[in-house]
């Protein structure tokens, strides 16, 4: 299947899900005004082929309310409002799609670099379907050379732009995490692997700021005062997905968040700057505290 093709099932998907009900009609016109369209409407029976093939790529099932005048829905829209996978697929596809039908614009839209990560991610998704285990080569941030290891598994999760490799490293049997994009080598092996039924990934970083797991690190609940102006990022992009606001004032906002505050968590709290004031735990307000001191110290250096 032809990337293009995918353009327009994700094309079809968006413009259902806008419109909530539309006529195919409706669907044309506004077909019409794409680069995609080539100024060529959907033929009715194309819009049938291109329906089934929603219905199999993405589990949307889309149909027809003749008594509203013909108008076409997707039944279950709550495949792309709760699944988070599916979502973050159609979107991602929605923004690719944006993009080339506005690649005349090309000098005008900036984008951030990625770090190769994706390069080997093809080779761990093989290895999770297949349930075999890899053969990495790999070279951490801290360490002066690289070592190679065999790790089964388990996920793969994406955070700040970067793809990461949860699994079982078979030497020491035990959970480690790994940047794929310091990953020098990656290939699968004959042995395989048994995925433990115990082991749930969402559960696994259900605590967890980003990509640190530490179980050392108590789970807490982190009460959060932001300023106003500040409080509205968190609204619309919550710290984690136990955030909870109490209170809303025109000066502040208060959050709470429960989680095992890590490295990463407080990089993201310093990273709010003077607009945030860690109020609890007390140990954590503490830390904070000390850190913003330390970096008052560098600048008095000079």
């Amino acid at each position: 299947m032809s990337q293009n093709q995918i353009n327009k099932y994700v094309w079809l998907v968006e413009t259902l899900y806008r419109a909530k009900k539309i006529t195919l009609k409706e669907i044309n016109r506004k077909w019409l005004n794409t680069d995609l369209s080539e100024g060529l409407e959907i033929p009715r029976r194309t819009f049938h082929s291109w329906k089934n093939a929603v219905e199999e790529m993405f589990g949307l099932v889309i149909l027809c309310d003749k008594s509203d005048g013909d108008r076409y829905y997707i039944e279950n829209r709550e495949v792309l409002e709760d699944d988070g996978l599916q979502r973050w697929l159609l979107n991602t596809m929605s923004a690719s799609n944006t993009l080339l039908e506005n690649k005349s614009l090309s000098g005008r839209i900036l984008l951030e670099n990625i770090p190769s990560g994706q390069d080997f991610l093809a080779t761990v998704m093989e290895a999770m379907k297949k349930s075999k285990i890899l053969e990495i080569t790999y070279k951490g941030y801290w360490r002066e050379h690289e070592s190679t290891f065999r790790v089964a598994p388990y996920c793969v999760k994406l955070f700040r732009q970067r793809w990461y490799l949860v699994g079982n490293s078979v030497n020491e049997d035990k959970i480690r995490i790994y940047a794929l994009d310091r990953v020098m080598e990656a290939n699968l092996t004959d042995a395989a692997f048994k995925y433990p039924k115990q082991f749930d990934p969402e559960s696994y970083f259900k605590h967890c700021f980003g990509i640190i797991h530490d179980e050392n690190c108590p789970l807490e609940t982190v009460k959060l005062k932001v300023r106003a102006d500040q409080a509205n990022y968190l609204r619309s992009l919550p710290l984690h997905h136990s955030q909870k606001e109490l209170e809303r004032t025109n000066e502040y906002s208060l959050f709470t968040v429960e989680l095992r505050p890590t490295f990463d968590f407080i990089q993201e709290l310093l990273w709010n700057g003077e607009a945030l004031e860690v109020l609890e735990p007390l140990w954590l307000r503490d830390e904070v505290a000390q850190k913003i001191q330390w970096m008052g110290d560098n600048y008095k250096t000079r």
